[in-house]
């Protein structure tokens, strides 16, 4: 008789929280904005924006390429996985440039970002985090870390750690 009446208040107790969260249930925000993030940023958040100076010395902002998909990668000079991506991307990009732009964002602009991209023999955009703003507005703790951005400039996925030609193809998708 005791098991029934405590099974009876557990299964009435489950009722009454499956009522209230079915009435009180607030519509979740179509994208949040990354800038507010606390936990840091991911898919369904709008990209934040940033303005970096590419290896000639230009400066180039996010918001320039809102219409076209984006692959924002963030790596190093030093980092034994983003010199494995690099061939990967690089292959990516002469096959998919005309959708998708790729822009490399690197971590370590005081060492020689130059000869690096002149030695892999790389020609998608590299920007240059030089104070490490852009590094701590999108939260980046470990390289590589790419994140995929639609037209709109809403973040469709995050992947950390290098890629390869096909897992690129496939986080595009």
């Amino acid at each position: 008789m005791v098991k029934k009446a405590i099974a009876a208040g557990i299964l009435a107790g489950l009722v009454l929280f499956a009522l209230v969260q079915h009435f009180y249930k607030t519509e979740e925000p179509q994208a949040i904005e990354a800038s507010k993030a606390t936990t840091g940023i991911g898919a369904g958040m709008v990209a934040p924006t940033f303005t970096l100076k590419n290896l000639a010395g230009e400066e180039v902002s996010l918001k320039d390429y809102r219409g076209k998909k984006v692959m924002l990668n963030f790596w190093a000079t030093w980092c034994p996985p983003c010199k494995e991506e690099m061939p990967a991307m690089e292959q990516f990009y002469k096959e998919n440039s005309k959708e998708v732009e790729i822009l490399a964002v690197n971590l370590d602009p005081q060492n020689n970002v130059k000869s690096f991209v002149k030695d892999n023999e790389l020609t998608f955009p590299i920007l240059l985090d030089q104070d490490g703003t852009t590094q701590q507005t999108y939260s980046i703790i470990s390289i590589p870390t790419t994140f995929i951005i639609n037209e709109q400039g809403l973040i469709l996925k995050k992947h950390i750690g290098s890629m390869t030609f096909e897992q690129m193809q496939e986080l595009m998708k």
